[in-house]
């Protein structure tokens, strides 16, 4: 797991720490656990903190990246929302996906108190995001450039 984040700046596992640790509820909790299920999918995740704002409390949003971004985790008074950047291309067999499904391109899983996410499932969901991510910067590289006329 890698953090990015500017030099000299605290690091942003640090700030997902404090994040996690200001909440003090069920949302740290279940913000906690669903960033352990993501570190243990994918060893080789990047952690940042982007849109950091006086609405947020400038705490900002932890987002997950791997070849692009995965998914960001966004913390509401009543829901912790997952939202998968480009989840709407994503095969989803368990039903995790419970809001957004009306977008082209995101999908998210909002996470309510006293509800419990199925873990094998988020990784399954990571594990595509990533796969999808890498191909498509694979594809990227691959492409000869447009013809300049």
């Amino acid at each position: 797991m890698r953090d990015e984040g500017m030099p000299g700046a605290e690091p942003p596992s640090r700030l997902i720490d404090a994040r996690i640790a200001a909440l003090g509820d069920w949302r740290g909790e279940t913000l906690a656990r669903v960033r352990a299920l993501i570190r243990q999918t994918d060893p080789a995740v990047v952690e940042e903190v982007k849109w950091r704002k006086p609405s947020n409390g400038m705490l900002g949003v932890p987002v997950w990246s791997h070849g692009g971004i995965i998914c960001t985790g966004e913390v509401y008074r009543d829901k912790v929302k997952l939202t998968f950047a480009k989840g709407a291309a994503l095969a989803d067999p368990s039903g995790l996906f419970n809001a957004g499904l009306e977008g082209n391109v995101r999908r998210a899983i909002d996470i309510r108190e006293g509800e419990e996410i199925d873990g094998e499932a988020l990784k399954a969901l990571i594990r595509a995001a990533v796969a999808l991510n890498v191909s498509t910067a694979a594809k990227r590289r691959t492409q000869p450039a447009p013809a300049r006329t």
